[in-house]
Order: structure tokens, then sequence, then C-alpha cells
């Protein structure tokens, strides 16, 4: 996550000096390429931020279904045992 953030900076970096040669005399110009550039980087980083948290996410829960798979299994055949003693008990009508 460290990483990421650094390469957005250095990419915003970029950004700005390339803004610079694009408008060197004209500072509004320059102001407002800049703040246009910052704007798609902070679009980029939401991107990746909500990306790499998707993908948390997703691996959390995987990780959840193969550590109660087996679990759950377990449970299921306690119920179908439950559910067949009772059957058993169950007066026929």
């Amino acid at each position: 996550m460290k990483a990421s953030l650094l390469f957005l900076l250095a990419c915003t970096a970029v950004l700005a000096v390339g803004a610079r040669a694009d408008a060197p005399t004209e500072p509004k110009a320059l102001v407002q390429k800049v703040q246009e550039l910052a704007q798609k980087a902070t679009a980029m980083a939401k991107d990746a931020f909500s990306r790499v948290r998707e993908s948390e996410a997703a691996q959390q829960a995987r990780q959840w279904l193969s550590d109660n798979a087996e679990l759950a299994k377990q449970r299921l055949v306690w119920l179908k045992e439950q559910l067949a003693e009772l059957w058993k008990k169950t007066p026929a009508v």
C-alpha cells in the first residue's frame, strides 16, 4: 500500500513538471493545468484503492469460506442426523 502511495506521488510530480513545460510563462494556466492533473491523479488513486479494497475483501471472504467449509459440512451432517432421529420418533399417521 505504501508503494502505491509513493508511486502516486511520483506520478503527480511528473505530471506537474509536464504541466509546467506546457505552460512555462502563464502562471494561471500552469495552476489550472496542475489542478486538472491533480484531479486526474486523485481519481486514479481512488480507483486503485477501491480495487485494492475489493481485492482484500474478496480474499478475506475466500479465506473465511475455506476456513469454515469443514465446520459447515460437520454441522450439516449433525443436522441431518438430528432430522433423521426426529423423523424416527414421529408417530405414523
